[in-house]
């Protein structure tokens, strides 16, 4: 059995002695090397200009498209326009088959044609009863001037009767005559009258007949206009973005509601980007507000527009009866900017009239506010804190009326603060904020130019720094680096 010697086993002890020493050592050296505050970075407060921007996503479309459809029904005969076409207004772009409306048309002319003669026969009549008429009335005054003289006449007997001059057959004779005379001037009247009830009764049918004309010509001029629009034609001067439709089909039209959609004419001149915007930024956007558009088609280029329409109501508000009042969903109203075209005039080219097409995803930019020379700060270097005057208040908060006084107390509850360096500490500033760009918040109050404020890192300024709590300023590619070390 082998034994160790005792002065091996001192050897080794003094070995072990000595690394326990160095590690000592090397430890205080470290902890004395450590600095003694929390390591943040700092950057003086400035003045420069800020540009609050609202971001956003959508489409691209054009800002005229027409949409091309039927009035009426039946099969296409003949397509001459594909998409993608440049078109003309006026132009024919397709023919629906016009037999059936064609049989209307000539049944339409028929009637008119009825109507037309029923005028002529009854325009007869009113002028054969017209003559009839200036006859009788003719008949009428013979008869009464008859009258007039077997009513002398008879006077003339009654005297000569009475005196004894003339029998008594000449007297019944004359009396006799003037009771013809009346009796065939009342049957004159009465022929006249009828005959004035059948010119009457005739112009009554003249007038029907005219109705008759006027009904059956307004019948046919509908039948031709619904032949006419059996060739469609262009209503504007475009561009054919969508055809919906193929030479054969059967297409469903009518003149009081939109038949099928057979295409669409767009002006791609003019495009449009059309975004949702949220309703807590809607009311920062303005008409003509100036826009930075990013299209995922030509990536890392900007094209430039502006405003030009902001929905007065949400786009995911529906129709009263189907009303949705479910205030947990996101309510987005549907703002209109129009890409000005100077800005990508250098992508149109023999070969790529339009850069752009309808239902290109695009983002935004709008610029909303601008504030020039405005004092400002990091945005990650404000923070939120409650306020602790406030957060004793609460939790004294007691009886029925807690949660009134809470809701009174929760308003001015929390504060915006920044942490300004004061020589190897930092102290608590109340600010009040303004607008924001992407980088940089402006204060309105509380911070003076020149002063040093901590901007990082996050954790720090969120929830490690109170104020007198020592700082060690470091610079922030180094501060970054020893967060991955320690990571």
């Amino acid at each position: 059995m082998a034994t160790t010697s005792p002065k091996k086993n001192r050897k080794l002890l003094y070995i072990l002695i000595g690394a326990v020493a160095v590690l000592v050592v090397a430890g205080i050296y470290k902890a004395r090397q450590k600095p003694k505050g929390e390591e943040v970075t700092v950057e003086q407060v400035t003045r420069r200009s800020i540009n609050e921007t609202v971001s956003a996503s959508g489409k691209i479309f054009p800002e005229t498209e027409v949409k091309i459809s039927s009035d009426v029904s039946g099969e296409i005969i003949d397509l001459y326009v594909k998409e993608g076409d440049s078109v003309v207004a006026g132009q024919v772009l397709a023919k629906i088959k016009p037999d059936e409306y064609q049989s209307l048309v000539e049944q339409g002319e028929a009637s008119l044609s009825t109507a037309r003669s029923q005028r002529q026969i009854t325009s007869s009549n009113v002028q054969g009863s017209s003559a009839q008429i200036e006859q009788l009335k003719a008949d009428r005054r013979r008869l009464d001037s008859q009258l007039d003289v077997a009513r002398n006449a008879h006077k003339r007997n009654e005297t000569l009767y009475k005196d004894g001059i003339i029998s008594t057959a000449e007297f019944e004779t004359s009396k006799n005559t003037l009771a013809a005379a009346e009796s065939a001037l009342a049957a004159a009247e009465a022929t006249l009258k009828s005959a004035e009830s059948s010119l009457s009764s005739a112009k009554e049918n003249v007038r029907v007949a005219e109705f008759g004309i006027n009904s059956a010509t307004a019948r046919l001029k509908e039948l031709k206009t619904s032949l006419q629009k059996t060739i469609i034609t262009a209503p504007v001067s475009g561009i054919i973005s969508k055809l919906s439709v193929e030479k054969g089909e059967r297409v469903v039209g009518t003149l009081q509601m939109a038949g099928t959609e057979m295409m669409r004419i767009a002006n791609l001149h003019s495009m449009e980007v059309q975004v949702e915007v949220s309703e807590s930024d809607i009311l920062k956007v303005s008409l003509n507000d100036r826009v930075d558009i990013e299209v995922d088609a030509y990536l890392g280029r900007k094209m430039l527009g502006k405003v030009t329409e902001i929905a007065s109501s949400a786009s995911n508000v529906g129709t009263v009866a189907g009303l949705n009042l479910n205030s947990d969903q996101v309510t987005n109203f549907v703002v209109k900017i129009r890409i000005d075209p100077e800005s990508y005039k250098d992508l149109v080219s023999d070969g790529r009239s339009y850069p752009f097409r309808p239902g290109m995803s695009a983002s935004v930019d709008i610029y909303t506010h601008l504030a020039e020379n405005a004092i400002s700060v990091p945005i990650v270097s404000v923070t939120a804190q409650e306020d602790e005057n406030q957060k004793k208040m609460k939790k004294q908060e007691e009886g029925p009326q807690k949660e009134e006084k809470k809701e009174a107390i929760g308003a001015d509850a929390v504060k915006e603060i920044v942490f300004v360096v004061v020589g190897d500490t930092v102290a608590v500033r109340e600010v009040k904020t303004g607008i924001q760009d992407n980088n940089h918040i402006e204060i309105l109050s509380g911070l003076q130019e020149g002063e040093t404020v901590v901007t990082g890192p996050y954790s720090a300024i969120a929830r490690k720094l109170k104020g007198g709590k020592a700082i060690v300023v470091t610079d922030k590619e180094k501060l970054l680096g020893k967060k991955k070390d320690e990571d």
